[in-house]
C-alpha cells in the first residue's frame, strides 16, 4: 500500500512539471530613420501569405535541408503573416514618416499605394540562423504603376532560444521593410 502511494506521489510531482508554453512576437525596428522627406502617403500592407509549413500557431525550426521540428511549447502570439505584416506597416510607416501605413483589409484604400507580400521561405535554425525569402508587390494609388521585387536576407541569430529567432526574423523583416519603402520612394519620383 505504500509502495502505491509512493508511485502516486511521483506521478502528480510530474504532473506538476510539465512545460508550459512561451509566446513570441516580431517587433518593430525603433532604429530605423526616415527615407525621404517627401509629403507623407498612405499605404495598405497586405495581403501577406506564408508556406503552410509555418502558417501554424507553433514555431517551426530547420533541423536539416529535408527535416524541421515543430515545438509544441514555443509558440507565436499571433498568426505568422499577421504579425509579418502589422511588423512590415510599422517599420515602413518610420521609414516614410507617414501615420497613414495600415493593414489590410482593414487599411484597404484605393488612394493608397498597395503592397503585397508572398513569404516563400521563413526558416528558423536554433543558434544559428534564420532565412526570409519574400516576393513583393507594390501597386500606386493610379492602380496603373506597379513594382515587383524579391527580398532574401539571412540573419545570424544571437542567442540559441527562440527569443534570438524572433528577433533575427524581426531584423530580416526590417531589411525587406527597407527595400519596399525605397522602392515607394522611387515610385513617387
Amino acid at each position: 500500500m505504500r509502495l502505491s502511494g509512493v508511485f502516486l506521489l511521483i506521478a502528480l510531482a510530474a504532473c506538476g512539471s510539465s512545460p508550459t508554453s512561451s509566446f513570441y512576437t516580431l517587433s518593430p525596428d525603433t532604429t530605423l530613420e526616415r527615407l525621404s522627406t517627401t509629403v507623407p502617403l498612405r499605404v495598405s500592407v497586405g495581403p501577406v501569405t506564408v508556406p503552410e509549413l509555418v502558417d501554424k500557431p507553433q514555431i517551426v525550426t530547420r533541423r536539416a535541408p529535408n527535416e524541421v521540428s515543430i515545438n509544441e511549447f514555443a509558440r507565436w502570439g499571433e498568426p505568422v503573416k499577421e504579425n509579418i505584416a502589422r511588423t512590415l506597416a510599422a517599420d515602413m510607416s518610420r521609414l516614410l514618416g507617414s501615420d497613414n501605413v495600415s493593414i489590410y483589409p482593414q487599411g484597404a484604400d484605393v488612394k493608397a499605394y498597395a503592397v503585397r507580400v508572398d513569404v516563400m521561405r521563413f526558416d528558423s535554425t536554433p543558434a544559428d540562423s534564420v532565412t526570409l525569402d519574400a516576393l513583393w508587390t507594390i501597386r500606386a494609388p493610379d492602380g496603373a504603376s506597379r513594382f515587383d521585387g524579391h527580398t532574401v536576407v539571412h540573419k545570424q541569430t544571437t542567442g540559441d532560444g527562440f527569443d534570438a529567432i524572433a528577433a533575427a526574423h524581426s531584423r530580416a523583416v526590417s531589411e525587406m521593410s527597407k527595400q519596399i519603402a525605397a522602392a515607394i520612394v522611387q515610385m513617387r519620383h
